[in-house]
């Protein structure tokens, strides 16, 4: 058996299992909604929504197990984490939005299982007809995968929530500036702005409003806010309505000038971007381009060189 054949069985016997028994789940969910919306269109059967809610009966016992697997998991993941690490997978769980305690207990037990599946990765590599030295390249890129591949994946989706949040934030600042100039009162701006423009930013806005109709002070509500996205142009932004707030200052104002400063925030952000392209783009030119010019360059003058000269 070739070797790329040897590292896809490992890949896949480490780290896609999951995903492929997901994948035919869903496959068989699919396939009999088509069955049962057949059957009831060609014969006197119960309706295809009467057949979900039974089968989703029937998987009940089956989720709660499951949940109760993965909580298990996640406290002993907890017990066996040093000290600040499940503070700072939280903080990182609710700057990516998912902010709730099934999320953490997910994430944990995936985390113990990632690392529980690296000695077998080393021995699916071990027993593998494998020569000794690709052997252990193997088992060093297996094991970058799964130790840092969590974090990683997590650490991409807040960066990934945090930049549509500051691409967002421009166009819902001005959506409420115009709103407030227009009449109409904060509170109805921001549901205007939920309803206008969707996205993470929007929905923190809905959540905002909605602590501060259930009797929140809005400047606990905001402040609240900051904590939960970490964006400096949301963070200057926030603080201004606090300081409106407390000090009583009109509003319109307020969003008026802070408009402006998103809007020069926001260009002096893509100008930061677009300077650090070209750092970003020196490994692979360095590593990847310029071997395979030098080789095209020197490598026929060198094949010459030998033939002429050396043989």
């Amino acid at each position: 058996m070739p070797e790329p054949a040897h590292l896809a069985l490992l890949v896949a016997a480490c780290l896609v299992p999951v995903a492929v028994a997901l994948a035919l789940w869903r496959t068989t969910a699919r396939r009999r909604a088509v069955l049962v919306t057949l059957k009831a269109a060609t014969a006197s059967t119960p309706s295809p929504s009467r057949s979900r809610d039974r089968r989703a009966q029937r998987r009940r016992p089956l989720v709660a197990a499951l949940d109760r697997g993965i909580d298990a998991v996640a406290q002993l993941a907890h017990r066996l984490s040093p000290p600040g690490y499940v503070e700072g997978v939280q903080r990182r769980l609710t700057l990516a939005g998912h902010d709730a305690k099934v999320d953490l207990s997910r994430f944990l037990a995936a985390r113990l299982a990632t690392v529980a599946l690296v000695p077998v990765a080393f021995v699916l590599v071990r027993v593998s007809p494998v020569p000794r030295l690709d052997q252990l390249l193997i088992f060093l890129v297996l094991a970058f995968l799964l130790l840092l591949g969590p974090e990683a994946f997590l650490n991409r989706r807040v960066g990934a929530r945090q930049e549509q949040i500051r691409r967002d934030l421009p166009a819902i600042v001005e959506l409420l500036m115009i709103s407030t100039e227009a009449g109409l009162g904060f509170d109805q701006a921001l549901g205007m702005a939920h309803a206008r423009v969707p996205g993470p930013l929007s929905d923190e806005l809905s959540r905002l409003l909605g602590e501060v109709r259930m009797g929140a002070p809005r400047t606990s509500a905001l402040e609240a806010l900051d904590r939960r996205t970490d964006v400096s142009e949301l963070r200057s932004f926030i603080m201004a309505l606090v300081q409106a707030e407390t000090f009583g200052v009109s509003i319109g104002s307020i969003l008026r000038s802070q408009a402006e400063e998103v809007r020069v925030a926001q260009r002096q952000h893509v100008q930061e971007l677009a300077q650090k392209a070209p750092v970003k783009m020196l490994f692979p030119l360095v590593f990847c381009v310029l071997p395979a010019l030098f080789i095209v360059v020197v490598g026929p003058a060198a094949i010459e060189i030998y033939r002429t000269i050396i043989k």
